[in-house]
C-alpha cells in the first residue's frame, strides 16, 4: 500500500497519518533489527576467502613469533615486522622507530644482564582485514617468568602485505600496572 492509499481509505485525514507514521517506525524497527543481526555476524558471513586467507596468513605470523619468542630468538622473532626504519613501535610512552631500533630496544629489555624472555603466549586476537593488503590487530600477551613477575598487556597492531610476506609496520603494546 502507498502512502495516498492510505491515507484516502481511514475517516480522518490525523489518523492516516498516525497509521502511517506508526507503520514506518514499525518497518525502522525492523529494517534496524536486520541491519544489526548482518553487522553482528559480518566477521563471519562477510569475509570473502580473500580475506579470511590473510587473516590467517597474518595469525600465523604472530604463532611463529610466539614459537621463536620462547625459543629465545629474537632475530626470528622480528622476521614479523617490516625490516624498515619507517617501522614503528610504541610503548610505555616511547617512540622506537625502525627496524634495527626495535630489536636493540628488545634486546635491551630481555636479554640484558639480568633479564629473562620469559615464555611469551597471545590470546584474544582480532584479525581485521583492512583490505588486500592490510590488516589490524588487536590482542593480548603475556609473559610467564622464572621469577614470577608475569607482566602481561594488550597490544594493537598493523600489517601489511609486501612481496614476501605479511609484516608489522605498526606495533602499540602496553603492559599493564603490576
Amino acid at each position: 500500500m502507498d502512502r495516498q492509499v492510505v491515507e484516502t481509505s481511514l475517516p480522518s485525514s490525523r489518523p492516516a497519518r498516525l497509521h502511517y507514521a506508526v507503520g514506518s517506525r514499525m518497518h525502522n524497527h525492523w529494517r534496524a533489527a536486520a541491519i544489526c543481526l548482518l553487522l553482528a555476524f559480518c566477521p563471519f558471513v562477510g569475509l570473502g576467502e580473500d580475506a579470511r586467507e590473510a587473516n590467517a596468513a597474518v595469525e600465523q605470523v604472530l604463532m611463529r613469533q610466539v614459537e621463536a619468542w620462547n625459543h629465545h630468538n629474537l632475530e626470528s622473532f622480528m622476521a614479523g615486522y617490516w625490516n624498515s626504519p619507517q617501522l614503528t613501535f610504541f610503548s610505555a610512552g616511547t617512540k622506537t622507530s625502525g627496524w634495527q631500533s626495535t630489536l636493540e630496544r628488545y634486546r635491551r629489555r630481555y636479554q640484558a644482564e639480568g633479564r629473562e624472555m620469559g615464555n611469551l603466549r597471545f590470546s584474544d586476537l582480532e584479525v581485521e582485514s583492512l583490505g588486500a593488503d592490510s590488516a589490524f590487530v588487536r590482542g593480548a600477551w603475556q609473559l610467564t617468568t622464572a621469577d614470577g613477575k608475569n607482566p602481561h598487556g594488550l597490544f594493537t597492531l598493523i600489517f601489511r602485505k609486501f612481496p614476501e610476506g605479511w609484516k608489522i609496520i605498526h606495533d602499540h603494546t602496553s603492559e599493564a600496572e603490576r
